[in-house]
């Protein structure tokens, strides 16, 4: 897609990146991105140039598009844009400027891939979201440390979100940065206005909202709205994961209905997985959810077992119509084949008549576990990718110091 309009626009945004894996590191940029014009482009860059400037992907370009594509931030995807940023390129599609968060990037000659643009003064910072990169998650899954869980929630006798914190207190899902995150990441495909709504599974078979919906989106869990309702850990928030969602949200959409994710914690997925899993703990695997475009409510410490008192907890007069599984198959919480009817965990769904599996999609054969897997069968070449990383980082840090020196020697 190219704009015939060759002026530039202040309001059309340009942000370019790998996007290897859809964190919400990533998500995070869009969405600072998206907050300062009314459109945004996103650059890709193809899996050859970033072999040549950072390391092996794990993610096809084809894959990293299909994230960029369901982020509810972005416009649209450029596939195969170059690795350093090229000011031409930006005008293709009308852009006068690119965003990119507070660190330097470099390409294989340890070059900052956006001096060109800032030469050009078409360069604009937003903060980089701490503590998560791809780099991060390949470490975990080279490693068996399950050091990134976070405890469960701890149920209260309220409703409360204020008792909820309290009985939480130090519970990194309700500390003041997790819920402004949970609030930024809820908002609609402007970054401004209130979006998905974010509700915490207490255990005992109530909800507690932490973050408001949109009034549409309130207005079906209030009435006599109809929800499909969809569950899982979401780990690593992958293609399948997506396609999948986009599947219920169709059909959602075309029933008049909101989608609602339940998704489970760190104990309950780890029970089922094993090992270390999950790679990412419940508060970046419901950021990533929450970016999702085809999202409407998300549910944190969601019960494996959707029971019908569970679903009827969802609203108070709500109707849960369907409840939907993706076409792999239904497991029980330690992880075996769920062949026993008792065992089953949408049994009360089957029961209602309500439950409904979804037979395909284009990555159905993707999960979790084959992208880890994907890592681990090239451990050496992603080991030199973290040895690379470590020196690219140190003379990141040198060119930051340096830019900033500069900058403080021009305010001066």
């Amino acid at each position: 897609m190219t704009t015939s309009d060759s002026s530039l626009r202040d309001d059309r945004i340009w942000i370019d990146g790998c996007f290897d894996f859809a964190h919400h590191g990533h998500a995070g940029a869009m969405l600072q991105a998206r907050q300062l014009g009314t459109e945004l482009f996103v650059g890709v860059h193809s899996d050859e140039a970033i072999g040549l400037n950072k390391g092996p992907v794990v993610m096809s370009l084809n894959e990293r598009v299909a994230a960029v594509d369901a982020c509810k931030w972005s416009t649209a995807s450029v596939a195969g844009a170059p690795y350093v940023t090229d000011p031409k390129v930006m005008d293709d599609y009308g852009c006068r400027y690119v965003v990119h968060g507070d660190d330097i990037t470099t390409d294989a000659d340890g070059n900052d891939c956006y001096q060109v643009v800032k030469d050009c003064g078409r360069f604009l910072v937003v903060k980089r979201t701490p503590n998560i990169s791809t780099t991060d998650l390949v470490g975990r899954m080279l490693s068996t440390s399950t050091s990134h869980h976070i405890a469960p929630i701890v149920s209260t006798e309220t409703t409360s979100l204020g008792d909820l914190k309290t009985a939480n207190a130090g519970h990194h899902l309700f500390s003041d940065d997790s819920l402004e995150r949970f609030r930024l990441y809820a908002t609609a495909a402007d970054g401004k206005s209130a979006g998905a709504g974010v509700f915490v599974w207490r255990g005992d078979n109530k909800l507690t909202q932490v973050i408001e919906p949109s009034s549409e989106i309130a207005l079906k869990l209030q009435s006599a709205g109809q929800v499909y309702y969809v569950d899982g850990g979401f780990d690593l928030f992958f293609m399948g994961h997506i396609e999948f969602l986009k599947v219920v949200h169709a059909r959602a959409k075309a029933a008049g209905a909101i989608v609602v994710v339940g998704i489970h914690d760190d104990a309950t997925v780890n029970s089922t997985k094993g090992k270390s899993y999950p790679i990412m703990n419940l508060f970046e695997r419901a950021l990533c959810v929450l970016q999702c475009r085809y999202v409407d409510a998300v549910i944190l410490g969601a019960p494996f077992v959707p029971s019908a008192k569970f679903l009827a907890a969802i609203g108070p007069e709500i109707k849960v119509t369907k409840v939907l599984h993706g076409p792999t198959p239904i497991e029980t919480q330690n992880g075996e084949a769920a062949d026993d009817e008792e065992d089953d965990p949408y049994k009360d769904a089957k029961a209602a008549g309500i439950f409904e599996q979804v037979e395909s999609h284009p990555y159905q054969r993707v999960s979790s576990a084959t992208i880890v897997e994907r890592v681990l069968s090239h451990r050496e070449e992603y080991e030199e990718r973290q040895r690379r990383k470590g020196w690219k980082a140190e003379n990141e840090k040198k060119l930051e110091a340096a830019e900033k020196e500069s900058i403080a020697g021009v305010e001066v």
